[in-house]
């Protein structure tokens, strides 16, 4: 199956999101998007408790409810937290989208493969979990044209992106202290 490159799908993120979005990524996600561009509404969850980006987003878009809040989330860390959909399409918060980056493996663990890869199919979960905007993509152009819409669109919105594993790469780094990030990010949410 042909599958887009996650650094490339994560710059199409970082070139729709708008000025008030915060971003959450965890894993690999914060690896690729501590490359790029920050702005204070970044929340790059490292380290982590995997699996946990999706709750902690959950808590940030009922919080801050005039923001978007986008999770960038790995397949490994959904699968470590799929009672977290249902907590979040029960909640229904309207701001929220959730990115799934697919790409069959713990990535920044050493690449062992997820359990069953290939033969999960997140969409159906997200549906079965209560979302009714449900979107899959493993091609970058179709993604990238599609993006901007998605992530405006009335959530919660989940998204399933089928990327490439980056093998050989080593996992991220913690960005700096957490408490002085978790500041700054109170900061810039009152703003």
């Amino acid at each position: 199956m042909a599958r887009m490159s996650g650094r490339d799908a994560l710059a199409v993120v970082h070139s729709a999101r708008g000025p008030r979005d915060v971003v959450v990524t965890t894993m690999a996600t914060s690896r690729d998007w501590m490359l790029m561009p920050q702005t204070p509404l970044d929340v790059i969850f490292v380290p982590s408790a995997m699996g946990h980006a999706t709750s902690l987003g959950l808590g940030l878009a009922l919080a801050q409810p005039d923001r978007r809040v986008i999770v960038c989330n790995g397949d490994g860390s959904m699968l470590m937290n799929l009672g977290s959909l249902v907590s979040i399409s029960g909640a229904r918060p309207a701001n929220m989208t959730l990115i799934v980056f697919d790409n069959g493996v713990y990535e920044v663990t050493g690449a062992q493969p997820t359990p069953a890869p290939n033969a999960v199919d997140y969409a159906a979960i997200a549906r079965g979990a209560g979302f009714a905007a449900v979107h899959a993509y493993q091609d970058l152009e179709t993604w990238r044209a599609e993006a901007e819409q998605v992530l405006a669109a009335s959530g919660p919105t989940f998204v399933w992106l089928r990327v490439n594993a980056a093998s050989g790469i080593p996992g991220p780094r913690s960005p700096g202290p957490a408490g002085d990030r978790a500041r700054a990010l109170q900061e810039a949410l009152r703003g």
